[in-house]
């Protein structure tokens, strides 16, 4: 049990490391876990990130890798929660490593003792080197080299490049994502922001699977984020990306969806460019052709023909999952030629949401399903995008406030 000097001295090499955050080195990551627990007189620790295809967890420091699924270190990163449990004589407790909404592995305590606080100081350096591993991910080597499995294709490296963390979230809406094949994608490529109270999120299809496809894929996502820092309306932004592509790539298009989401009323705004229609899970269940409407070509050709891009608006409820995926989730085959299919795909997610799963948690399942249905060697990229909008309850409206 660590005694108040040792509190003291905690809170001073947090603040420490909080001042000095912006020239840390990647790989001091492990020696700031343990540099803290050795000042509580807490015990031992240990850093582990997940890879691409949140299979594994990789100790940062060297080691072999860790199974999410079937372990307790999985089960915190899984769940995002706590778990502590005896081994040896001592406790081990695992604790979250995330920054915001976007999961990254797990932090590892070995004490001989946990108490109240000590278990909170744990959190919060948890909390601390969350931060500190998002900061670093863009701009260092050391957390890609540990935590991939594999060789990772030029157009995959580029398009990675280019995609926003895994998922966001406030109080009000979750968005996630996921995609394969992780180290030789395509074309696929999704994008989601926040801005103004609104929730921003896109899924692209680019034609073919070559490096021209990533390409395609990064110059719609550029164009999408240009025109939405610069103000645009969701009409003006589509109207970009068809500009952009028909400019610079010609011979070249993309499908797409794009949505707008009001996140205080629950209004949705979006446009289908050639696109599967996003499905709309309520209350259990598929709302049958909730979001299909008249289909319209593809990213690129729209400014070739003059056509005037539809935006369409409809209201969510509370609680409402939206799916938007690619055409090569629902056309996956298994050895016997069997499709995944559309039914198998809502049914997963509305069985996974019945369970209480967390939308990341549901979308990781979704994907190692999809990829066990063909041995785990796709024919086309897999993109799914969840985006649930669960604003709290109003408070009381009808109640007098009491003085």
């Amino acid at each position: 049990m660590a005694d108040a000097t040792a509190l003291g001295g905690g809170e001073e090499y947090l603040e420490q490391v909080l001042t000095t955050g912006r020239t840390l080195d990647s790989s001091d990551v492990p020696g700031i876990a343990e540099r803290y627990t050795q000042i509580l007189g807490i015990g031992r620790s240990t850093v582990l990130l997940a890879d691409i295809q949140q299979h594994q967890l990789f100790p940062l420091d060297g080691g072999p890798p860790l199974p999410i699924e079937g372990t307790l270190p999985g089960w915190c990163y899984r769940t995002g929660s706590l778990r502590v449990t005896e081994d040896g004589g001592a406790l081990l407790a695992w604790f979250p490593l995330m920054d915001g909404a976007e999961r990254h592995g797990v932090l590892g305590v070995r004490a001989d003792s946990l108490d109240a606080t000590a278990l909170r100081r744990c959190r919060m350096i948890a909390g601390l080197l969350g931060t500190v591993i998002a900061s670093k991910r863009h701009s260092s080597d050391v957390y890609a080299r540990t935590t991939r499995a594999d060789t990772m294709s030029l157009p995959a490296e580029m398009l990675r490049a280019f995609l926003p963390p895994r998922t966001l979230a406030t109080t009000q809406v979750v968005s996630t994502a996921v995609l394969e094949p992780a180290y030789d994608l395509g074309g696929d490529a999704f994008d989601h922001a926040l801005a103004a109270g609104a929730l921003h999120a896109a899924v692209l299809d680019a034609m073919g699977h070559d490096l021209a496809s990533g390409l395609t894929a990064t110059v719609a996502l550029a164009a999408c984020r240009n025109a939405r820092r610069n103000g645009a309306d969701l009409p003006d932004l589509v109207h970009g990306i068809d500009e952009a592509l028909a400019e610079w790539l010609p011979d070249r298009f993309a499908t797409g969806v794009f949505l707008r989401l009001d996140v205080a009323t629950g209004t949705l705004h979006w446009s289908n460019c050639g696109h599967p229609p996003p499905l709309l899970i309520r209350d259990g269940q598929v709302v049958t052709d909730a979001l299909a409407r008249t289909p319209e070509p593809p990213l690129g050709l729209a400014a070739t023909t003059g056509l005037t891009r539809t935006t369409h608006t409809t209201s969510l409820t509370p609680g409402d999952r939206l799916l938007l995926y690619t055409d090569g989730v629902v056309e996956a085959r298994d050895a016997a030629k069997e499709l995944f299919g559309l039914e198998r795909f809502a049914d997963f997610v509305i069985r996974a949401t019945a369970a209480g799963e967390p939308a990341p948690e549901a979308l990781r399942r979704l994907i190692h399903a999809l990829l066990a249905q063909q041995d785990s060697r796709l024919t086309d990229d897999a993109t799914i995008m969840m985006v649930e909008w669960q604003p709290p309850p109003p408070r009381n409206p009808g109640r007098t406030p009491q003085p």
